[in-house]
């Protein structure tokens, strides 16, 4: 059974710090406050307090003010001039073209901002598909990472044993659940400065100079180092 890969968008495939993260935080915070009719303090405050506690803020607006998650998710990703501040490692790109096994993108980004990220980075192509925050649903609910029963889901979407699957993720609590079902973890590293220094949703939880945790695998800052650990050795399971 061949490895399948699960590559995390933003901050990992490219630097999201400088491209969408800035934007995306000021449209969270407008929508907040045009829909729940608050303060911009205030609406920054609930933003940031619903992604510390669900994860993304999007959950804890459906849960407690009835927010449509589709319409949330349309006008606080419209990102006016994205295409332009996109950027990522030539080579990298063709590393992912030379990996093998299967590669699926797995983001809590929606796919429309997901499908212009690839399509202006040219790597739509080196996908054999796409798994978004639209399609983390169980039981009419989004559930997306760091959720371990949706990432147990995803393995038996795509046929394949957790045991088969490597995440490939910036945010450690992604990667702590991966590895509690089983997968194996890579912690990509390239951005992380532009993350901890980035204001609201694209702080990371879980990065602070430290050891490598023991839940990862293994640590990388460039996509070219996958070629040699991509066949992790199975006595590493827990």
């Amino acid at each position: 059974m061949p490895t399948t890969w699960l590559f995390d968008l933003d901050n990992t495939l490219h630097d999201a710090s400088y491209a969408a993260f800035g934007p995306t935080t000021e449209a969270m915070t407008a929508y907040i406050v045009e829909h729940l009719e608050m303060p911009a303090v205030d609406a920054n405050a609930l933003r940031l307090q619903y992604w510390k506690r669900y994860g993304a803020t999007l959950l804890g607006l459906v849960r407690h003010h009835g927010v449509k998650a589709s319409h949330f998710l349309e006008e606080t990703h419209q990102l006016p001039g994205l295409e332009q501040r996109l950027r990522m490692s030539a080579h990298d790109r063709a590393a992912l073209k030379r990996l093998p096994g299967r590669k699926f993108i797995l983001t809590n980004a929606p796919r429309s901002y997901t499908l212009r990220v690839l399509d202006t980075l040219r790597l739509t192509g080196l996908f054999d598909g796409i798994i978004s925050i639209d399609d983390m649903t169980m039981f009419s609910q989004h559930r997306p990472k760091p959720d371990a029963r949706m990432l147990r889901h995803v393995a038996a979407r795509l046929k394949t044993r957790p045991s088969r699957c490597v995440l490939v993720e910036d945010t450690l609590d992604h990667q702590r659940s991966a590895r509690r079902v089983g997968m194996r973890t890579v912690w990509m590293q390239r951005y992380l400065r532009a993350a901890i220094h980035a204001p609201g949703e694209c702080i990371k939880v879980g990065i602070h100079p430290c050891p490598k945790p023991a839940y990862v695998c293994a640590r990388i800052n460039r996509i070219q180092a996958l070629r040699s650990i991509w066949c992790i050795r199975d006595d590493n399971s827990d």
